[in-house]
């Protein structure tokens, strides 16, 4: 019996472990409902490169201003010298903002413009940034009271001829006009000297001669279809527009 109780003890002894440790796949032992597997997360970049780099891939680049033409400038050049009176209307600064583009234009001036066929044909003369050069006394400003100038022309003749002609209206009701003939000289690649007779005049039926000789030097600084730029020996600008 005694045997037998201390089996029996020593079974239950073992019972008892068995069921505080339970084995790790037992049924009696509690698993989680769910599986849970801790991820590590990757931190995103801080360093200073990083910021840079990204800020920098989000800035749009500025677009290349397109390169200037010389069309573009000579329709800009119209558009400051159009309805200006030949240029007596304007200010100081607008008649620099007229030389301005004329600069700008000169760069794209044929190598040789005297040679040019281009200059032959009937001219308008657009702009002076001296408004008394082409005209004379009909274009200062006394002779602006009695002499409203209708046209102011040039024509340039194959081989060698330029006739100046300005129209205007005396007293707002006689017409009248003053021409001039010249003989063309090129003194160089681009400078031009014109020597002409004595002006006509004539007002109403009355027809006549006067004066004497006179001579202008001019540059020209761009030609093309559509307009002619010359600058005369004392610096005024000339524009012309193609009739």
């Amino acid at each position: 019996m005694a045997t037998v109780a201390t089996s029996s003890s020593s079974s239950s002894s073992a019972n008892i472990a068995f069921a505080k440790y339970p084995p790790p796949f037992s049924p009696t032992r509690n698993f989680p409902q769910t599986l849970r597997i801790p991820i590590r997360h990757r931190r995103r970049p801080t360093s200073a490169a990083g910021r840079v780099y990204a800020s920098a891939s989000a800035v749009t680049p500025a677009p290349t201003p397109a390169a200037t033409k010389p069309e573009d400038l000579v329709e800009k050049i119209l558009s400051k010298v159009v309805q200006t009176d030949r240029g007596v209307l304007l200010t100081k600064e607008e008649h620099q903002k007229v030389a301005d583009v004329a600069d700008e234009l000169q760069s794209f001036c044929v190598d040789e413009p005297v040679k040019c066929p281009l200059i032959f044909g009937e001219w308008d003369v657009l702009y002076c940034s001296n408004p008394t050069s082409p005209g004379g006394g009909y274009r200062s400003a006394v002779g602006r009271i009695f002499f409203k100038t209708k046209e102011m022309m040039q024509a340039v003749e194959a081989p060698d001829i330029v006739r100046n002609r300005v129209s205007f209206s005396l007293f707002g009701f006689v017409d009248g006009e003053v021409s001039l003939k010249g003989k063309l000289t090129a003194l160089d690649e681009k400078w031009i000297q014109v020597v002409f007779e004595a002006p006509e005049l004539k007002v109403g039926g009355f027809e006549f001669s006067y004066g004497g000789e006179s001579e202008v030097k001019l540059q020209i600084t761009y030609i093309d279809e559509k307009i002619r730029l010359g600058k005369g020996s004392r610096g005024s600008l000339f524009v012309f527009q193609r009739t």
